[in-house]
């Protein structure tokens, strides 16, 4: 397949890359990397679209390093935390991004809209936050359980999520933040025995770990110095506090407290940006990521002036909830045009430009065949057309690659288009690696998530929804198998 050559320009610039239809970013984004040799931030419209880009990077480039970053799953100024999942994601991307590189190539950083207008934890706080355990050496647990008491671990009697811990005599069970599994640390007195990765579902070990560095487990780091400023800003923002007020006194005690995290401005000295932890990213957006900004920034806004709207109408048993000013905890629409201004930057457009004025640059890709009008005909075999299709695709040079939502649809749409003339035309792959690789003749078959195919150059695919028509039902992205049911109860 032989994509156009596709280079942003030097910062500060900001063009638009049209035909770059959904599915067909993941191979733009791969070839941007490819032209540029810098990270690049891609912001995402929502934490759907985020997915579905990350598994297409998957598929595509599985080389390029590539790193997530969600928005929290709550509302602006809500009562609750984001879940302890989704705060791990958060922290161990933060982390990556400030420590020294690894990596050889250049990165691509996920991001939704959502996340990348909130700011977060200094660079060099998530740089210095870590707890380092080897094999072999021996552990304070005293420190090691203050050290988790602070970054936002919860004490578990059984480990299952990240960011639980727990203690068991000799034996330490903890899932650090973006860890595959949780660890074992085996003590002999105050010596690691030995260090273990197991399975938190059936407990056995699956392996052996020498070394491991643990970073916070949320952006609260609730250590003596975090609840002096918390409580000094929380005064000096809200007036002296005369009544109840649980959040305040459970911090003011060295208690966690739910929803804390969106008071993050008064335990920190100051916040940065996610564009502060990639000074030198081009960065990209999805086609209406604008929209979805300005859409999100009036959602914070709205959510605020109710919060405001409810002081002093609380219940007499209720928490008074005093928000923090919107400027404080996310980036207000000047600062981020300043912020955006200053990188190389490209907004992608899936259709082709509608002039010369339109775009600087044009991927090449236009969405692709939708099979509608044979499903909507009295009798119309919609498989004798999508195998017609991939014949025609086939002449015209371009690789076929029909994309499944998941492993048994993609055995059934198999079975019925091997019968409808694909026999023998057809083959399963793994990645984009197999597929390429596969006779000219011959179309690809893969477990991809997307919502409509497109059409690029050397290149064709089409989605299962294109054949079959919208889903109601979406596969989880997250399945726990029936047999272990009841331990997840």
């Amino acid at each position: 397949m032989s994509l156009p050559a596709l280079r942003l320009a030097p910062a500060p610039s900001r063009v638009t890359v049209a035909g770059v239809p959904e599915g067909y970013d993941a191979l733009v984004l791969a070839r941007l990397i490819e032209g540029g040799a810098r990270d690049i931030l891609h912001i995402a419209r929502d934490d759907a679209r985020m997915a579905r880009l990350s598994e297409a990077l998957a598929f595509f480039a599985p080389d390029i390093e590539r790193l997530e970053f969600p928005a929290w799953d709550t509302v602006p100024y809500d009562r609750v935390s984001p879940h302890v999942e989704i705060a791990a994601r958060r922290i161990d991307t933060l982390a990556r991004l400030a420590s020294p590189r690894t990596g050889a190539g250049p990165r691509i950083v996920l991001a939704t809209v959502a996340a990348a207008v909130q700011r977060v934890p200094r660079t060099d706080l998530m740089a210095g936050a870590s707890f380092a355990v080897a094999a072999g050496e021996r552990l304070d647990l005293d420190a090691l359980q203050t050290f988790l008491a602070r970054n936002g671990y919860a004490r578990a009697d059984t480990v299952m999520e990240p960011g639980e811990f727990a203690l068991r005599g000799g034996i330490v069970d903890l899932f650090p933040p973006g860890a595959a599994e949780p660890l074992r640390i085996d003590l002999f007195g105050d010596e690691i025995e030995r260090m273990r990765a197991f399975d938190p579902m059936s407990q056995r070990s699956t392996g052996e770990v020498a070394r491991f560095l643990l970073r916070p487990a949320g952006e609260v780091i609730l250590d003596e110095a975090a609840i002096q400023r918390f409580r000094a800003g929380y005064r000096e923002l809200f007036g002296p506090v005369t009544g109840a007020d649980p959040l305040y006194e459970s911090v003011s005690a060295g208690q966690r407290f739910p929803g804390m995290e969106h008071w993050l401005p008064l335990f920190h000295e100051g916040l940065d940006t996610i564009f502060a932890y990639l000074p030198d990213a081009a960065v990209t957006f999805d086609p209406q990521a604008d929209e979805a900004r300005e859409a999100r920034l009036a959602l914070i806004e709205e959510y605020h002036r109710a919060r405001l709207d409810m002081l002093g109408k609380e219940p007499e048993a209720g928490m008074v909830y005093r928000p923090v000013p919107p400027k404080l905890l996310h980036i207000e629409r000047e600062e981020w045009n300043r912020l955006v201004a200053a990188r190389a930057a490209a907004s992608f457009w899936p259709f082709a430009p509608a002039g010369e004025s339109d775009a600087r640059l044009d991927a090449g890709g236009r969405p692709g065949r939708d099979f509608a009008d044979l499903r909507a005909l009295p009798g119309g075999n919609v498989y004798d057309g999508v195998a017609k299709h991939v014949g025609a695709e086939t002449e015209a040079g371009r690789r076929a690659l029909i994309a499944a939502w998941s492993a048994g649809s993609a055995d059934r749409l198999a079975h019925v288009l091997r019968e409808h003339g694909l026999e023998g035309k057809l083959r399963p792959v793994e990645g984009w690696d197999a597929a390429a690789g596969l006779p000219a003749d011959v179309a690809a078959l893969a477990t991809l998530g997307l919502e409509h195919g497109f059409s690029a150059p050397g290149l064709a695919v089409i989605a299962e929804q294109d054949i079959l028509g919208d889903r109601l039902v979406r596969p989880s992205r997250r399945r726990r198998r029936a047999e272990q049911f009841l331990a997840e109860a």
